[in-house]
């Protein structure tokens, strides 16, 4: 025992364990939060972030900001990954999961340090998760998706704390009518890809009012010849995904030419294979034709005789979203055109220039199942913030039509799940009742937060809150954003899907529960190369701060 010290690690790798590991992480996991605690609610704060490249992002979304954000802390980036995940699960509340997940662990230090065991501390997390799931479900209350009334009502709790906050009205219609255009119902499975098939197109300049959704599709395309027409009602479309010139050999091809009219003839061969192609597609009628690769210039020039308007070099996406929208089958090869292929579902085509671009229009389809949402500002980074708080409105709109369940809003629920949670507590015996109490006392962390973050006397108001949720038939008051008062939700109308509440609570429990399990932190570091190439490199030596 007192001999020589053994080394069994490398020498060049730093380890840390037990207690030192895990406050690590808890601070890691706090200042994570602390950093976006001030952009919950209504009277949520902007931030301002460079990234690497000098661009600028303004956003106060949780997801947003974290992704900008360059961390070295192990714990901190899985606290990132977390609102990641809960943007591409649902959309909504990337802010509440981070400082919940965060709030977690702070309240889980304490035991810790009267050392308690951490898997007893988990065991009663898993307990309390599972109870507040039944809670939540419990007090949910069903919707109709049909009522366009409450739909609006519900998106508009998601924009409010945003900054399109000021053209709710217009961002919440923008939103339910994309997503009620892409809904697509296949043998009573229901279907709303919103990455896919609503496209948000923006174009600088104008006014946030004078975006609007499509009925139809919009591309930042103009015709291949100049004297195409630019304007036709009732479009017969054919959508193809092969070139329309002159087909060169994958491999390197050698010809050998004996006679000169061998030479013309060659030429002429590749006339007559474009003219054969332009036949086949003359032979369907069209009036649009889009294609995704080239059209050579002779193409232009049949199609042009045939009074056919062609559009090249399309995205694969736009090609699918006009299917969608006008009805039309993508063709590979011209020989294969049928009557069938062509879609006649659009109203009408037109070639608008805004601003210094000319954008393509397919628009007033018959029941389209794809759309575009055009979205005018002042400048790109208006813009960008738009469209990330559009996302997050159809988002909402999505998990409502798909779960039509809602909880109250405005840390109502969070305020009634903890209540439930600190009375079922008082049965429990043995020492996982205080963790398990622990799990109700963070989640009053979400209306503590909407209460500092409008400036109110948070010890105050929360305190009414919790005496108020005591009461009978008090479930749905929370705390108006805005003011900092106590409100009944139901009749300031502020709602959150069920689906958006339940993956929070599972994203920032098991978040809590990962990262409470670590003790023990070994970092490697890089072997320095010889030739000193990646020596500037930073290793991750220093991966714990």
């Amino acid at each position: 025992m007192f001999g020589r010290q053994l080394l069994v690690l490398s020498q060049n790798v730093k380890r840390e364990s037990g207690k030192k590991v895990q406050t690590g992480n808890i601070n890691a996991a706090k200042t994570i939060a602390d950093v976006i605690r001030t952009c919950l609610g209504p009277r949520a704060m902007m931030k301002m972030l460079l990234d690497p490249m000098g661009g600028i992002v303004m956003t106060n979304d949780g997801n947003a900001i974290l992704r900008e954000i360059q961390v070295q802390h192990p714990a901190a980036k899985s606290m990132i990954e977390i609102s990641r995940t809960q943007d591409e699960e649902v959309g909504d509340g990337t802010t509440s999961v981070i400082i919940l997940a965060g709030e977690m662990l702070a309240v889980a230090e304490q035991f810790l340090e009267q050392q308690i065991h951490p898997t007893v501390v988990i065991s009663a997390y898993r307990k309390a998760l599972d109870d507040a799931i039944n809670i939540l479900k419990e007090i949910s209350t069903p919707v109709d998706v049909n009522n366009r009334e409450m739909m609006l009502k519900i998106i508009h709790s998601a924009i409010n704390t945003k900054a399109i906050s000021r053209w709710a009205d217009l961002a919440c219609t923008i939103a339910l009518d994309a997503v009620k255009t892409v809904q697509f119902e296949d043998n009573g499975r229901k279907e709303i890809d919103i990455k896919k098939y609503a496209k948000v197109e923006k174009i600088p300049g104008g006014i946030l009012e004078d975006s609007s959704v499509l009925q139809g599709v919009m591309l930042n395309k103009d015709v291949t010849h100049p004297r195409m027409r630019r304007h036709i009602k009732n479009p017969r479309i054919v959508l193809m995904d092969c070139s329309l010139e002159y087909k060169k050999s994958e491999s390197q091809t050698e010809l050998e030419i004996i006679r000169e009219e061998d030479f013309s003839r060659v030429l002429q061969m590749e006339e007559e294979y474009i003219q054969q192609i332009c036949e086949d597609i003359v032979r369907v009628k069209p009036d649009v034709v889009f294609t995704e690769k080239g059209i050579s210039d002779l193409a232009q020039h049949y199609l042009m005789k045939a009074n056919i308007t062609a559009i090249r070099r399309i995205r694969k996406t736009d090609n699918n979203r006009i299917a969608r929208a006008c009805g039309a089958r993508i063709v590979s090869r011209t020989d294969e055109l049928r009557e069938d292929d062509v879609g006649t579902g659009a109203g009408l085509f037109e070639i608008k220039k805004i601003g210094d671009e000319y954008f393509t229009f397919v628009t007033d389809c018959k029941d389209p199942k794809a759309c575009t949402i055009v979205l005018r500002g002042a400048s790109k980074d208006i813009l960008a913030e738009v469209e990330r708080n559009l996302q997050d409105a159809m988002q909402v709109c999505r998990n409502v039509l798909l779960d039509p369940h809602l909880v109250p809003g405005g840390g109502a629920t969070e305020m009634a799940v903890a209540h439930a949670l600190t009375e079922k507590s008082k049965s429990m015996t043995g020492v996982e009742q205080w963790p398990y109490r622990a799990v109700a006392q963070a989640l009053e962390v979400i209306a503590r937060t909407l209460i500092q973050n409008c400036g109110a006397s948070t010890i105050r108001v929360l305190t009414s809150l919790r005496a108020k949720h005591t009461q009978e038939g008090c479930q749905s008051w929370g705390v108006n954003g805005e003011t900092g008062v106590l409100t009944d939700m139901k009749e300031m109308g502020i709602w959150d899907p069920l689906a958006v509440k339940l993956q929070t609570y599972k994203t920032a429990v098991e978040t809590a529960i990962l990262l409470l399990r670590i003790d023990d932190i070994v970092s490697g570091q890089k072997k320095k190369q010889s030739d000193g190439g990646s020596s500037s490199m930073p290793g991750p030596e220093n991966t714990n701060e």
